[in-house]
């Protein structure tokens, strides 16, 4: 989904089963899974289709399918058309891809060298296929299936994708086209029949292009009033947009940037009331910079793990290259160190209430050194609580991943999973060598979840198992189908778990669905799907179990960033934040939009409130925001300068490939590596920097 920018954005030119130690194993479902890997025949006269996953088999009741004969109703999905198509799609041209249209824009259908408009009643931007409606014609994996995301185009990287230009505004439902028309709405905007628009007015009175007649300016002018009638009703729509139903605000401890929310908030609302957060907007924003840690020495050439930051009451506790360190939270200045004889490998993003936590660490800096020793860390009194090894035979265990859940601290890993009290130290369970299925690693947080591999390491099985933190009992468990290789626990409460069903994402993000999953019977929920084309967030789920990013949990919700696209600005690029109801997997219709020139990303939840990131454009500072759960309305928390040397300090620490932590009005982004980049000249680096008002 993130692909890593070759500049900064909105640069301008020249410019900077089988339960083993959890006891019996539960019985296999008999029913074929709602998550099954679609299978790879395609008929030969059927033209190629975009590798999106088949939704069209959803849990629960569905009604008929709905001829597309009017609008839907406020929140609701169009139907896809039963009758496919009467002209199929045109061949690929032979030559290469021609540019597409800017977002919003209809396709000229079958002109030279352009795709045919999508078939009319496709769904919206991002939506699931709809149960039950007929599809219009057989998928690249051999099932019937719409496809809502346009006619494939051929591209420079060999793979299909869907030209921008067919698709409808982001995060709304599309409308049912009329004939001869395209069917996608306006951008950003609930899907109404439209006219096709003719290309924009530019600076200076003239108009994209030359000899423009009367009727097409004309017809500018419909089209404008179009698209006022379009905002009008689109302000109707978001004002009685409701997923309805009781929601639970789930919350989660945050650490690292990544899903979840602040630990012990809990409350109820129906998605237009939530529980206020306790991040309170300043008088004044504006931030400075607090503090600057230079980046720790390494060896040339070498590159040294420092994944894990926290905060506590007072500190903001920083991984090194062999230690974690206590700084204050304004100055930077030490205020407690923890020695380690060898970099830390993982480090838990939760912590109990009074700020325990857990982390994964080699037991020298030697090139031979694994990650086999693990340890409680007390972040408020700045001590090492204990240290352990898990064995199997002779052989010291390595492991990938650690969380915390309740006072557990679990470790995963290929070799199976263990867990430990977190007071003692004492083992609460490890892996057995008889076992023919292991714990790939645990969700932590408000519960304990493992993902449990068994079956051929080339074709295995994942349970996904909630299971309670001290006697390791398996309380409920879901099977995802055969083919899914790898999961990753995006929230343990709610259940989400993300998956690249089918490798369809196409882009390493590791997310092409998303399964929620109930906690307490083990059945799913629904499942939604998220195109890696079109949605940005990002999970590591082949080694790391929880290490997903860019993404939030609460309200029985799940807030996904959309992929950049152009701003309304000259070389502007600008993305959005939209929620998934994690009852019905459809969008509640909000979004949250990131600015021209910024690219916001969910950090955590805050109560009912979704704590965010943007990053910012060439000529501002960043900014973060709290985006209220019911209304989204966004306010400003903090906004860092606009001045180079700040922007560049800002920009370096992007929260893709950084580690993003706000909390008490201040906000600490750090880095995740080090190397001999920061020793070696050029401008430079620092571990981590803090951002806020000094005396706020």
């Amino acid at each position: 989904m993130t692909q890593p920018p070759n500049q900064p954005p909105s640069q301008p030119p020249n410019q900077p089963p089988q339960q083993g130690g959890f006891g019996p194993p539960q019985p296999p479902q008999d029913a074929t899974p709602q998550d099954a890997v679609p299978q790879d025949a395609v008929p030969q006269d059927a033209p190629p289709q975009p590798h999106a996953p088949d939704l069209s088999k959803a849990p629960g009741p569905q009604s008929a399918p709905q001829p597309p004969a009017q609008a839907p109703a406020p929140g609701q999905v169009p139907q896809a058309s039963p009758t496919p198509p009467t002209t199929p799609p045109p061949s690929a041209p032979s030559g290469p891809p021609q540019p597409q249209p800017g977002y919003g824009y209809p396709q000229a259908a079958d002109g030279p060298g352009q795709p045919a408009a999508p078939p009319a009643g496709a769904p919206g931007y991002g939506y699931p296929a709809q149960p039950g409606a007929p599809a219009p014609a057989p998928s690249a994996y051999g099932q019937p299936q719409p496809n809502p995301y346009g006619q494939p185009q051929p591209n420079p990287y060999g793979q299909q994708s869907t030209a921008y230009g067919q698709q409808p505004g982001y995060g709304y439902p599309g409308q049912p086209g009329q004939p001869g028309q395209p069917g996608q709405p306006g951008y950003g905007y609930p899907g109404q029949p439209t006219m096709p628009m003719q290309p924009q007015v530019v600076a200076g009175g003239g108009s994209a292009g030359s000899g423009r007649k009367i009727n097409a300016q004309v017809a500018i002018i419909v089209a404008a009033v179009v698209a006022i009638a379009l905002i009008v009703g689109g302000g109707v729509w978001y004002a009685n947009s409701d997923s309805g139903g009781k929601k639970k605000e789930e919350a989660s401890s945050g650490g690292a940037n990544g899903g979840g929310g602040d630990k012990g908030d809990t409350g109820g609302g129906t998605g237009g009331k939530t529980s206020g957060g306790s991040e309170k907007a300043p008088a004044d924003p504006s931030s400075d910079v607090l503090f600057k840690l230079p980046m720790p020495v390494v060896k040339k050439d070498d590159s040294v793990g420092v994944r894990g930051s926290w905060l506590t009451d007072k500190a903001y506790v920083k991984t090194g290259v062999d230690g974690i360190t206590g700084y204050d939270q304004v100055k930077g200045t030490k205020l407690w160190t923890i020695a380690l004889p060898g970099p830390v490998c993982e480090a838990s993003r939760f912590a109990t209430d009074d700020h325990r936590t857990a982390i994964v660490f080699q037991a020298s800096a030697a090139e031979t050194a694994r990650c086999d020793q693990i340890a409680a860390i007390d972040l408020a009194a700045g001590k090492q609580l204990w240290k352990k090894t898990v064995t199997s035979g002779d052989y010291v265990i390595d492991f990938d991943n650690v969380t915390v859940s309740a006072n557990t601290v679990a470790v995963g890993s290929s070799d199976g999973g263990a867990a430990f009290d977190i007071d003692s130290g004492k083992v609460l369970w490890s892996p057995k060598p008889a076992d023919t299925c292991h714990d790939a690693g645990y969700g932590g947080g408000p519960k304990l979840v493992a993902v449990r591999k068994c079956g051929a390491y080339d074709n295995p099985e994942l349970h996904i198992q909630t299971i309670d933190p001290v006697s390791g009992k398996v309380l409920s468990e879901y099977k995802l189908a055969t083919g899914i290789d790898y999961a990753s626990v995006v929230s343990s409460d709610p259940l989400v778990v993300a998956a690249d069903v089918g490798d369809s994402a196409g882009d390493g993000s590791g997310i092409s669905d998303f399964f929620s999953i109930d906690n307490k019977t083990g059945k799913l929920r629904t499942r939604i799907s998220v195109p890696g084309a079109e949605y940005a967030a990002d999970c590591e789920g082949i080694t790391k179990v929880e290490a997903c990013t860019g993404l939030a949990v609460g309200n029985d919700r799940i807030y996904v960033p959309t992929e950049e696209h152009d701003g309304s600005g000259t070389y502007s690029r600008t993305n959005e934040v939209v929620a998934f109801d994690l009852a019905t997997g459809k969008q509640t219709g909000q979004r949250a939009d990131a600015g021209d020139g910024y690219t916001i990303y969910p950090l955590r939840m805050d109560g009912g409130n979704l704590i965010a990131y943007k990053r910012p454009p060439y000529d501002k500072g960043g900014q973060v925001v709290s985006v209220d759960g019911g209304t989204f309305k966004q306010t400003v928390l903090l906004e860092n300068a606009a001045t180079d040397e700040v922007h560049d300090l800002e920009i370096s620490l992007s929260p893709e490939y950084s580690e993003v932590v706000f909390g008490q009005g201040r906000l600490y982004m750090s880095e995740v590596y080090a190397d001999d980049n920061a020793t070696s000249g050029g401008d430079p680096e620092y571990l981590a920097v803090g951002f806020g008002a000094a005396a706020g």
